[in-house]
Formats: structure tokens, sequence, C-alpha cells
């Protein structure tokens, strides 16, 4: 499929969500929306498998008819002897089992027959997969999509009605393109930006846009010492800890996979149980097996994740990469316990007013030594004083700001302010500090400002080959910072106003006296002509 034919695919799915939700949220509609193309891509990638192992077995999908009968239905009801062994090959090759019953042609086949037992089949299903389907167990993946809601209708008749003409709609727009596992995969996703792009404030929880995300896979992707040698051929494990709906960790998935590389383990944290639950699904659409990932879900300011708190250093994760964009000064409370946890006694404890540090040191700790960090954060980061400074002082007083980049303002759905992406290293070669000021790089929108290719890749170059250009990016000492108190406001060095020229007051004198002269001249000329004729001569 062309990346047209994803890209419309997308548009004819968003097309049938504003025409199905009606009255309901789209925040809550996307929930149903994303569930029912993540079945679908769960029972296509299962009957595939299937296929393949089942051989010649597998019953011919154009011999069944339309009777609304899947083939593994078939060959279930033909072999029941066999279903024990056949599921256990299932697990060990495909990771996963659905039983026919649940998978999207059943589904589909009553939602198309108004069929009155759709939406209880759509509940056990969902629990089967919750609890069954997979080694490693999904609970609550569809915890969010509440079937029993009144938002679908009063009375059960009415919600099986309501889920009767969604996956109808849904199946249609689907049947008219290809639907291999890559294209339903770029489908969620242009989703889930679809439903960010309408949900407003509410779209930082989750999504963080493409071209941001792009920045800062490429970043991480690099080298980490020698970034100009270009990416890394291996990255054991990438981490992010405020990870939405896992786009961005699927971002350096996809880069390290075209660059002909390869991610031993993505890990990510989300505190937003919809969200979370959003990533797993995202992971699994993506052809990422349950064993190479691990979303966790809890609150990342209290590290309320057993696996991070491991006090022996020899079994402390560490992690190669570690991407965030966490919520924009976020206030929490650290209380008095918090200037002894591990991951801040060194640096301090953020203010109660914004977390933004208390994130970057939580990334910070879990980073290796040689490992590489991109955090988008607020530009109130770079200057503010009190414990924020104290702090900011300490990172660079050790070397751990590598790179500072300034973004344009109104890139997120969430925000209007412009931002900036840190980069950190725990054991940085260069003893200064890149700063590249992109603010005014940019195409204007509609909603929202874009980053084009070329802006992006200029970031990227910039950082990559560490370059200085006017007006836009300069290497800058420590000594020069320490100077300016430690403050990282990148129009201190790097201003984007262009230079006033000189002006030379003589040479502008003698100018305008020999246009007066010049006027003069031209006017006595004139007036000879006028006395000829007989007409008003100029004063």
């Amino acid at each position: 499929m062309t990346d047209d034919d994803q890209k419309q695919l997308g548009k004819t799915l968003w097309a049938i969500a504003d025409q199905l939700r009606g009255s309901m949220n789209a925040d809550d509609f996307r929930d149903y929306m994303l569930s029912f193309l993540f079945l679908r891509y769960l029972s296509d990638n299962y009957e595939a498998a299937a296929s393949r192992e089942l051989g010649s077995d597998y019953p011919d999908p154009q011999a069944i008819g339309n009777g609304g009968k899947t083939p593994l239905s078939v060959w279930y009801a033909a072999n029941p002897d066999d279903i024990a062994a056949f599921e256990q090959q299932m697990r060990r090759k495909a990771h996963y089992v659905i039983q026919p019953r649940y998978l999207w042609g059943n589904i589909v086949h009553l939602a198309k027959t108004q069929d009155g037992s759709l939406l209880d089949t759509l509940q056990k299903g969902f629990k089967h997969i919750e609890e069954d389907s997979f080694e490693s167990e999904f609970q609550g993946l569809f915890s969010e999509i509440n079937l029993t809601s009144d938002k679908l209708g009063r009375k059960y008749e009415d919600r099986n009605a309501k889920l009767c003409s969604i996956i109808s709609e849904l199946a249609r727009g689907m049947a008219l393109f290809s639907t291999e596992a890559d294209t339903l995969g770029d489908a969620y996703e242009y989703l889930i930006g679809q439903f960010a792009a309408g949900s407003g404030k509410k779209a930082g929880e989750f999504y963080t846009p493409q071209q941001i995300s792009n920045i800062l896979s490429a970043i991480v992707t690099l080298d980490s010492q020698e970034p100009k040698t270009g990416p890394r051929g291996k990255l054991e494990s990438v981490f992010d800890f405020a990870c939405g709906s896992g786009s961005l960790l699927l971002n350096i998935r996809q880069r390290m996979k075209k660059a002909g590389g390869s991610i031993g383990k993505i890990v990510g944290q989300e505190y937003n149980i919809t969200t979370y639950n959003l990533a797993r699904m995202n992971m699994l659409l993506h052809g990422v097996k349950d064993t190479e990932f691990e979303i966790h879900h809890g609150d990342t300011l209290k590290n309320d994740w057993d696996w991070l708190r491991e006090t022996n250093p020899a079994k402390k994760p560490r992690f190669d990469a570690v991407v965030a964009n966490p919520p924009f000064s976020y206030r929490w409370e650290p209380g008095e316990a918090m200037a002894q946890d591990p991951r801040f006694k060194n640096h301090g404890v953020a203010p109660k007013s914004a977390a933004d540090f208390a994130f970057l040191l939580h990334g910070l700790h879990y980073l290796k030594d040689d490992g590489v960090m991109a955090i988008i954060l607020p530009h109130g980061v770079l200057f503010r004083g009190g414990k924020e400074a104290d702090i900011r002082r300490k990172l660079l007083e050790d070397g751990h700001i590598d790179t500072v980049i300034g973004l344009p303002a109104n890139l997120f759905y969430s925000t209007g302010i412009p931002v900036c992406i840190l980069v950190l290293k725990k054991c940085k070669k260069p003893d200064d500090v890149l700063f590249i000021n992109a603010a005014e790089h940019f195409t204007k929108g509609k909603r929202q400002n874009q980053l084009g290719d070329a802006h992006i890749e200029r970031i990227v170059r910039t950082y990559q080959h560490r370059e200085e250009h006017t007006r836009y990016s300069r290497r800058v000492s420590m000594t020069e910072i320490e100077d300016n108190d430690w403050n990282l406001n990148i129009s201190r060095y790097v201003s984007t106003a262009e230079v006033e020229v000189e002006i030379d007051l003589g040479s502008v004198h003698k100018d305008l006296v020999a246009i007066d002269k010049d006027l003069a001249d031209a006017r006595a000329r004139h007036n000879t002509f006028l006395a000829e004729l007989g007409l008003p001569l100029l004063p």
C-alpha cells in the first residue's frame, strides 16, 4: 500500500468516526474506535499465522461462503481434539491466541446481521484477550471501553444497535483498502493524531506531534559519543517515562529499522490509565511482540515501579536512550523524603510549582554512562531562579547538558508556548554547550505551526555535526555560561535579530546636499521652459 493509500485509509476511518459519534465526546468515542481497529489487527495477524501453521488443512475462505463462519471456526468444529495442541503452538509462534467467536470476522458478521448477542460477545471477547490470549497478561487493556455506557444507548438493545452501526461502517471503510499490519498501525497513528487535534489541552496527555518525535528519535539513534559517525547499529534498550500512546517509542523503533539497526527492549511508563491502554495496543498494532516491550502504569514522580527502585547497582535498570515529553510545569508535592531520593539527592529537588527538573532527573538517573537523553521542556527551565537555578548549575558543572534546541511556538495541540529540547549525556566529550535557535524556522499553519522535513533535517544535522551558523547555532564555552550566571536563555547566545547596518552620517549629508543641488538645477531649467510659454513659474 502506498503512503497516499495509508493516509486515505486514516482519513476514511476518521470521517466514519466523525459521522458516527454523534453527540458522544470525541475522547470517549476514540476508545471504541481504536479498540475495534486493534481487534481487527489482532484477528488478521492471528488468522494469517494460523493459515501458515495449518497449511493445506486451513479451510478455504472462498469455500466457506458468507454465512458468518470464519476459517478457524470451521477448523475448530472439525478438529476438537487438536485444538489444545494448536493453541499451544500458536502461543509459541504468534505469541497469542484468539478463539474463533471473538475474531473480527465473526464480530462484523454479528454487526451486519444486527445480531442481539453482539454486545455480549464483545464483552466476553475483550475479557478473553485481556486474561487468556497472551502469555503476558494484559489485564485492563480494554478497561476504558464501557460497553454498558448510556452514551451508547439507555437500553441493551439500543447499545447493541449502536455498536452494530459503528462496526459495520468501520468494516465497510476498511474493506476499501488493503489492511496489512503496517497499514493498520499507520491508520491507528493517524487517528490518534486526529483525536489529539480535536482534544485541545488534553492532547498533551497522550500525543507528541510527529514532527517533534522525528527530531528526538533522530537524535537518540545517532551514536551518543560521536554523533557525526551516524546511527547506532543497536539500542539495547530505550525508555520513555511519560510515554503517552507510545508514538515516540515507535518512532525510534521505526528509525532504527530503516537504518538497518534494531532495539532490544522498549520500556515505557504512563500515569493516565486510558493512555496507558492506548500505548499497549499501539505497540502490538505495530508488530512489537509482547516479549519486546513493557509498558507500566504508574506515577513517574513517585517512582512507584518496583523494578526501577532496584537498590543493587548491578541490577539497576539503565537505558541506552531516554526520551520524554512530560507535562509542562506540573505541580507536585515532593515531600521532605524526596531530598534523599537517589534520583534527586545529587542535584536537588524541583520546586512544587514546576516538576520539570524532577522529570529530567528521573530520566537522567536511568541513563547509561554512554547513553543519550532528549527531553521536551518549557523554556522556563533555561532561566528560572531558585531551586531550579541550583539544579541547572549542577547539571552544567557536571557536564550533563550537551545541547539546547529552541523550537517555534504553537507546535503542540496542548499549548501555544514555545518549547525546547534538552539533550543530556553523562559522559559528553565537548567541553561546551551547543545552542540551536530554530524558533523562527517553521511553516505557519491554520491551527498549529509545522516543521517541514527541511527544518527537521537542519536541526538534526546541526546537532550531529555540532555546526555553527549565524543567527541559528553556536557552541558556547562553559566560561561564558558561568559569566551569565548559568542562565541558558537561548537568545543570550544565539540571537535571531538582524545586525543593524552602521550609518555614516557624513556620507548621508553629502548625498543629501548633492540631491538638493540637482533639484535646484532641475527647477531652474523647468522655469526657463515655463517663462517661454508665459506660464507661472515654480516657487
